[in-house]
């Protein structure tokens, strides 16, 4: 499902209208116009895997998703790092193989839909303290990301 049409609000626009204007116009942001895209890895991937996407690719999450595209869960570096520290036998890179990813999730993914408003994401991610959400379309599958950086990026020039 491709992206929402994102809307162009020019500083000019904004100081046009009242503030109760700027505060609807903002609430009515939605998370498919301002979505990303995700990282993401299929369900029956080995740690190989996911170690070797977030660390070529300078990531500090994953979405796991199944066959649908349903994500199932969440890697973030971190866990991974703490995976491998609790291995005390034999460290090589041979029993990361027989990991399917799936193992790695310890929560259940927070997910959003598409005409979520973005400040609901945003209350959602401080919530949970995480710093990006998925998004998914009407089937449940993943299509996209909101993150603080987003937040930071639409946010502030409705305040202002």
């Amino acid at each position: 499902m491709p992206q929402s049409k994102p809307r162009k609000f020019t500083r000019a626009m904004l100081s046009k209208m009242s503030a109760s204007e700027r505060s609807e116009t903002a609430r009515s942001i939605t998370c498919g116009e301002t979505m990303t895209q995700p990282h993401w890895i299929w369900d029956d991937s080995s740690m190989v895997e996911v170690i070797d996407n977030l660390t070529s690719n300078n990531w500090d999450h994953i979405f796991v998703i199944d066959g649908e595209g349903t994500p199932l869960g969440r890697i973030h570096a971190v866990d991974v790092l703490k995976i491998i520290a609790r291995k005390t036998v034999n460290r090589d890179i041979a029993w990361m193989h027989g990991i399917p990813a799936q193992q790695l999730v310890n929560q259940p993914p927070i997910t959003v839909n598409v005409d979520t408003p973005l400040l609901k994401a945003g209350a959602l991610m401080i919530a949970h303290d995480l710093n990006q959400i998925g998004v998914v379309d009407s089937r449940g599958a993943l299509i996209g990301v909101v993150g603080h950086n987003t937040m930071a990026r639409k946010m502030p020039k409705f305040i202002l």
